[in-house]
């Protein structure tokens, strides 16, 4: 849901200008000068929100709106299957960004989705002492590829395993969360608040496709379909983060971990007040190793009522 009363950009005394003004605390990692960092600090200031949001807004700009429903068909390569698409867009997008975003943090790294397709060491960056930014220049790339506008560039700011800030892009429906580490997230400068769903009404949920899913997470994935649960597959993976933030839909659960999928879209939940929770009954990691599937929810109750019927499936 939308939170009016926390004012818009630009307001008086908005909390999403301050947002925007501030900057994202980062630390130094050993080897690396981290701008504006006294010696021996242990954080330092990172990169200008405002500054990213600028730099995410250009990729799009530049990279992936000139395409959108102009695509030829030799600039759309399939990688492991029919649904895992790559196009122009997506390559000359994350290039774009990599240059953008490094330039902002001198030091950090980037793990993005097509440079880690290419080559799998790249993830290795996340287990780093460096901060890293993690990249889907087009999540929803079938749909990108369909004309549909439902795709979304993300971009988020990691150090240690931990999701600083992340940004949600979706060009074509001129829609721009934001959201950093204890203060908040946004939506086109107003206050996002996932709520929480009325009681007794029939939870929604999104989940993964089941090409994307082995047979022990198919099963586990079953437990869902039950009286007072609707399923339906789920689209972009930020798109649907995006929704259980505003309290459009109650939950995720989903049986891939890759962190360009998930680490904006976790935080920009759980700065909404929203949770996850592995099968496990952890939280997602974005190094790895979860035990899937995995949920996220409008809040900690559906959480954990959805790993509950996840268990009973497995």
């Amino acid at each position: 849901m939308i939170d009016d009363s926390a004012g818009g950009a630009g307001g008086a005394g908005s909390g999403y200008g301050d947002l925007l003004a501030a900057t994202v605390p980062v630390r130094r990692a050993p080897g690396h000068q981290v701008p504006d960092a006294a010696a021996g600090a242990p954080a330092a200031s990172g990169p200008p929100v405002s500054a990213v949001e600028a730099a995410v807004r250009a990729a799009a700009a530049a990279e992936i709106m000139p395409r959108f429903r102009q695509l030829a068909a030799h600039e759309i390569v399939e990688k492991s299957g029919p649904h895992d698409l790559v196009t122009i867009a997506d390559r000359g997008a994350e290039e774009h960004l990599t240059a953008a975003l490094t330039a902002l943090l001198p030091g950090s790294v980037v793990v993005g989705e097509e440079a880690v397709h290419a080559d799998p060491s790249v993830y290795d960056a996340l287990r780093g002492e460096a901060p890293v930014w993690i990249v889907d220049p087009v999540d929803g790339t079938a749909q990108f590829v369909r004309g549909e506008p439902g795709f979304c560039t993300l971009v988020a700011l990691a150090q240690g395993g931990e999701v600083l800030a992340s940004w949600t892009y979706a060009a074509a429906l001129d829609e721009m969360a934001i959201a950093v580490r204890g203060r908040g997230a946004w939506l086109n400068g107003t206050r996002l608040r996932s709520g929480a769903p009325a009681p007794g009404a029939p939870l929604t949920v999104a989940m993964s496709h089941p090409d994307y899913t082995t047979e022990d997470q198919k099963r586990a994935l079953l437990g869902l379909r039950t009286e007072g649960v609707d399923t339906r597959a789920c689209g972009s993976a930020g798109l649907e983060y995006l929704a259980l933030a505003r309290g459009a839909l109650d939950a995720v659960a989903f049986s891939w971990e890759l962190a360009w999928d998930h680490a904006a879209g976790l935080l920009l939940v759980a700065e909404a007040g929203g949770a996850d929770v592995t099968l496990a009954g952890e939280p997602y990691r974005i190094t790895g190793g979860n035990t899937l599937p995995f949920t996220a929810a409008r809040d900690t109750a559906t959480a954990e009522r959805i790993r509950d019927l996840l268990l009973a499936g497995a």
